[in-house]
């Protein structure tokens, strides 16, 4: 039942302090009309949207790119927006205490899907929409909030309304792989809006192509294409498929990118320490104690990002999240705070390639890269102790193989193990691709059956260990992850993949590289340098594997310890859209077992087939969950979900030995 629609100023007192000034609700809405969720009861949804005000000249907002060129009120202050997205229990004192802000991935809301097994809706209001209800049973106020200024309009997507530096000009690199044949390519990121070209029949703009990214450039004479609205390449004769182009101009009027992250930093400043009481949440404030931030992918490399430049203490030096949560981030950080960023771009081995994704530092601790001379982490750049969270870095196989996910873990060398500080963990979840794929898996244009291996469980299991290291003080569950010290990380060429008929193995991998943006990068956040420099590249390791392929360190979950087929985080593309021998970006691989042991010997499978390792599905399924029942048991996984494993179990035994 919608219990009140309409639009409302919430006018804070004290606003010269306040860096959030107003919610103005559009929507104030019962979730799935006033259903009960466990203890925490009926919850409400809360939508509209956030405005902004920050000071330039306080210290906590010099760490913003370009701020001193933005636009001012007559206070001297600089005004933004944002989309904001709330469920909360309505009856604050029914919920855990806890905010759960997830930072949008390209304006998406992927909380739900990760943590309740929904379908990542944009507006969440069908019943099918809140999975299985876990995140609300748990009793979080649940938090999304736009960041990223460059989201399309579309229904239901969070986006930053930022000012722009005017008058200011610089720097912008495009770059694009078609895996079709195709005339008109944004100049944006897949689907993000792109800064338009200043002069677009200016006739010094070099467009260029190569095979991989450690490729020559090949120019493209100026007159096969031309700029088409500012924002678009046109090639009337077609772009080739599975060749990077690369397009170098200068743009005019960046956004002020890093109020994105300040505005996240402010939200949830004012959900741990606003007001006691407001029209718009209640007395929410007698309540919530505590703040986690989860981010996946782009996000969790948002949340790196966020750390790195001190966005976790707000404009008063308190602390702002208590704990995160960057999933599948690998060592990456991103382009959130400098001029001309284009935070949807990423770094993968066959995409998005030299973008300052994944730079130096990577460690939480500082190290010092003896080829620059540069000492720097992630910890100790910008955040001082007392406003440093608890941290879960969950990473996946892929992460090894195409987000240079050991540099987290490992010195500059790659010789040893680097400590990390007593507050962080590293989980390695074993035997996945980025995303979990669907399941019984569809090939798509890969040349082997992407993984259908789902972590999701895992992600629960730590969620809670989080909260109750965070409120508690117990301790979680220990690090998991591929140690060099004990064997179980190797260079790509030491990696023992058995030779399975018709696989074939990586011999390229995503590689993470020292490069040069020019002298104001690290400095002042300004590219003068595009494409930059490249540089040596750092050592990436990858998880050692077993006789069967799988790999031996980190969670594994049921699937690999009691396996029926080869599970990898990295797949190859297929030949029909070129380049095949490199990196499917972020798609894993399934490769069941043959079912026989005379099936096994005609292909010449090296692997044992199903037959040879269980006397039949009984068998199996009590071996999974006695595997179920140990991770219980480490906290890597809930009782309450032993039965949806089983059940998964069941049904992947059914679709290899049909």
């Amino acid at each position: 039942m919608v219990r009140r629609a309409w639009v409302l100023s919430l006018c804070l007192p004290a606003l010269l302090s306040a860096a959030l000034l107003r919610i103005e609700v559009s929507d104030r809405s019962d979730v799935l009309d006033g259903k009960a969720f466990g203890a925490a009861g009926p919850y409400e949804r809360i939508v509209g949207r956030a405005y902004f005000a920050v000071d330039p000249n306080l210290p906590a907002n010099r760490i913003i790119t370009d701020l001193a060129k933005a636009p001012r009120n007559d206070e001297g202050l600089v005004e933004f927006s944002s989309d904001i997205y709330v469920l909360k229990p309505r009856d604050p004192k029914h919920g855990n205490g806890a905010v759960l802000f997830e930072v949008s991935n390209r304006g998406g809301k992927a909380m739900l899907a990760v943590f309740d097994h929904g379908p990542a809706a944009a507006d969440p209001r069908m019943e099918k929409d809140f999975g299985d209800g876990f995140l609300l049973e748990q009793g979080y106020t649940l938090v999304w909030l736009g960041w990223e200024f460059d989201v399309p309009p579309s229904p239901g997507a969070l986006r930053l309304y930022a000012p722009v530096a005017k008058g200011v000009t610089g720097l912008v690199r495009s770059e694009f792989v078609l895996d079709a044949k195709g005339t008109r390519q944004s100049l944006g990121d897949r689907d993000q809006l792109a800064y338009a070209v200043l002069n677009p029949d200016d006739p010094g703009l070099t467009l260029t192509m190569r095979d991989h990214s450690d490729s020559p450039r090949q120019v493209i004479p100026r007159a096969a294409w031309h700029i088409e609205g500012g924002t678009h390449i046109v090639m009337p004769a077609g772009f080739e498929i599975a060749k990077i182009y690369e397009l170098v101009y200068t743009a005019k009027d960046p956004a002020i990118v890093g109020l994105g992250p300040a505005a996240v930093r402010d939200l949830m400043s004012f959900f741990k320490y606003g007001i006691d009481s407001d029209t718009i949440l209640g007395d929410h404030h007698d309540f919530i104690k505590r703040a986690y931030g989860m981010g996946v992918s782009q996000s969790g490399r948002f949340l790196r990002t966020f750390l790195y430049y001190g966005f976790n203490q707000d404009e008063k030096g308190r602390r702002v999240f208590d704990a995160l949560m960057p999933h599948v981030a690998g060592a990456g950080r991103g382009s959130f705070n400098y001029r001309f960023a284009q935070p949807s771009r990423d770094g993968h081995a066959f995409l998005n390639t030299f973008y300052p994704t994944d730079i130096f530092p990577f460690t939480d601790i500082a190290q010092m890269d003896p080829d620059t001379g540069i000492t720097d982490g992630l910890l100790t750049h910008a955040t001082p102790p007392q406003a440093a969270p608890k941290i879960f870095y969950t990473n996946t196989s892929y992460e090894y193989y195409g987000r240079s996910a050991s540099l987290i873990h490992t010195t500059i060398d790659g010789a040893h193990d680097e400590p990390i500080p007593p507050t962080t963990r590293i989980y390695f979840l074993t035997g996945y691709q980025h995303g979990p794929g669907p399941f019984p898996p569809v090939r798509g244009h890969t040349q082997n059956l992407p993984n259908p291996n789902d972590y999701r469980w895992t992600l629960r299991a730590l969620l809670v260990a989080m909260d109750a290291w965070v409120k508690d003080g117990k301790e979680p569950p220990p690090s998991r992850y591929p140690r060099i010290a004990e064997g179980q990380l190797a260079g790509l060429d030491a990696v023992r993949f058995p030779k399975i008929p018709g696989v074939q193995f990586p011999t390229r991998i995503q590689r993470a590289w020292r490069v040069d943006y020019g002298e104001e990068f690290r400095t002042a956040g300004i590219v003068t340098i595009e494409p930059p420099k490249v540089g040596k590249p750092f050592p990436i390791l990858l998880p050692q594997v077993d006789a069967d392929g799988n790999e031996t360190a980190g969670i594994r979950m049921p699937a690999t310890l009691v396996p029926l087929a080869t599970y990898t985080g990295w797949n190859l593309r297929a030949p029909e859209i070129g380049a095949p021998d490199e990196l499917y970006s972020m798609v894993g691989s399934f490769i069941p077992f043959a079912r026989t042991k005379a099936e096994r010997a005609k292909t010449g499978d090296p692997r044992l087939s199903i037959e040879e390792r269980y006397a039949g599905k009984q068998e199996y399924l009590d071996k999974v969950e006695t595997a179920a029942r140990g991770l219980v048991k480490e906290s890597y996984l809930m009782e309450r979900d032993v039965p949806r494993v089983m059940e998964r179990a069941s049904a992947e035994w059914d679709y290899v030995t049909r």
